[in-house]
């Protein structure tokens, strides 16, 4: 059984949830600020600095806010753009963007103040949907998520992921891209000066939907990647662990458009699957579209609904995810190879019409299987309640691993 108590979620949480998505999709639009694109602040250096994976290459003061007019900073926080060392999928060294945040109140916990590297859900490849630029426009749509943890006196650090505000194309749902990208976020916050963070500081690892699979894969890979954090648990929901079942499960259906996304990201990180050549007239126009948009803009909704309940044969042929080369890939981007060596909550909606519940529950099984301490808890509703619903649920759990009290897990139940 679980050792904190499930909640129900707060109906006024999440009406505020929903009020930021929607005021962060129009706000997102009309942001005149120069878009990372834009800002010499992303582009890396050439080549990069000799250094470690989690070194901070540079950084500088940002604003972190949840107003999307006037940009008013949220009182009592310190907010730090960064650009860091990390490591892409084929184990090459690259540069990634994230944000710290840390309260500017006293810890008053037992022991160090705690950092959570947060994986961030779906919100596009174009480069203004990089959180590190909507944090700082109060138009991100995990803002007041974020807020919360920073209530409970955590330190926060938001990783962009590969490509996603730095040049190139973001490694959508790319696990060892992602996974990675996670874990150097904690270790750059750790040493960006005056964040008061240390070696020593506890860690969590916390997403949802793709932040929910990156979140994953910095669990599996923390042992043998980064295994001086210390991780003290893994709070992930709405994993899409298996792309190939999500990919055929999204077919023809309202959300293919993820299908699409989730090719463009598995092309970026593996040159030799050469999406382009697949590609029709349509296929083409469309990936055009998608280089530049962000899902919660105004454009990326339409670009969504135009592409609901169509086919991936409508952009491409033959159906690249017939072929060997991307059915290797699509089977080495699978989670549950590794167990985590530090206790997991994962939840999911049941009635999830994005992100299928099954392959979600198979995942657990064949965590708990390898031994780990998993509390699994299926949730009442779809992909985005989920979202909402299970976020409390997860920080009290954290609360408890950053507490000292042991997970037990849920692993006999069925």
């Amino acid at each position: 059984m679980s050792s904190t108590p499930r909640r129900r979620s707060n109906p006024l949480a999440r009406m505020g949830i929903l009020a930021a998505t929607v005021i962060g999709a129009f706000s997102l639009a009309a942001c005149k600020p120069p878009t990372p694109d834009q800002d010499a602040f992303y582009t890396p250096p050439s080549p990069l600095p000799a250094g470690q994976p989690g070194d901070v290459i540079r950084s500088r003061n940002a604003v972190f806010t949840l107003d999307p007019v006037a940009q008013t900073p949220v009182p009592g926080v310190k907010s730090t753009q960064v650009l860091y060392r990390s490591t892409n999928a084929l184990g090459q060294a690259n540069a990634v963007s994230g944000t710290v945040l840390v309260p500017t109140t006293p810890w008053l916990g037992i022991g160090q103040r705690p950092l959570v590297s947060w994986g961030v859900g779906t919100r596009g490849i174009g480069d203004a949907c990089a959180p590190s630029y909507t944090l700082s426009q109060g138009a991100d749509y995990e803002m007041l998520f974020v807020k919360a943890a920073l209530d409970r006196g955590w330190a926060v650090a938001v990783s962009d992921y590969e490509g996603l505000g730095t040049p190139g194309t973001h490694t959508y749902v790319v696990g060892r891209s992602e996974g990675r990208a996670l874990l150097d976020m904690a270790r750059a916050a750790i040493r960006t000066p005056g964040t008061g963070l240390s070696a020593n500081t506890p860690v969590g690892l916390i997403g949802y939907s793709q932040g929910g699979g990156a979140a994953g894969w910095a669990a599996e890979m923390a042992g043998t990647y980064a295994p001086e954090l210390k991780i003290k648990g893994t709070a992930a929901g709405g994993i899409p662990g298996d792309l190939t079942a999500v990919a055929n499960f999204v077919e023809g259906g309202p959300v293919v458009s993820l299908a699409l996304l989730a090719s463009l990201g598995l092309d970026a990180a593996y040159p030799e699957l050469n999406l382009d050549s697949y590609l029709n007239a349509k296929g083409e126009s469309l990936v055009d579209e998608a280089n530049t948009l962000c899902l919660t803009s105004i454009d990326g909704a339409k670009t969504m609904f135009s592409t609901a309940f169509s086919s991936r044969n409508d952009y491409a042929s033959p159906d690249p995810l017939t072929s060997p080369a991307w059915q290797a890939r699509l089977a080495e981007n699978k989670l549950g190879s590794v167990k985590p060596n530090a206790p997991i909550y994962q939840y999911h909606g049941l009635v999830d019409e994005m992100v299928p519940y099954g392959q979600a529950s198979d995942l657990r099984r064949t965590w708990c299987d390898k031994g780990a301490t998993v509390t699994w808890a299926p949730l009442p509703g779809e992909h985005v309640t989920g979202m909402v619903e299970g976020i409390i649920p997860s920080m009290d759990w954290l609360s408890a691993r950053f507490a000292g009290i042991p997970a037990v897990g849920n692993c006999l139940l069925p």
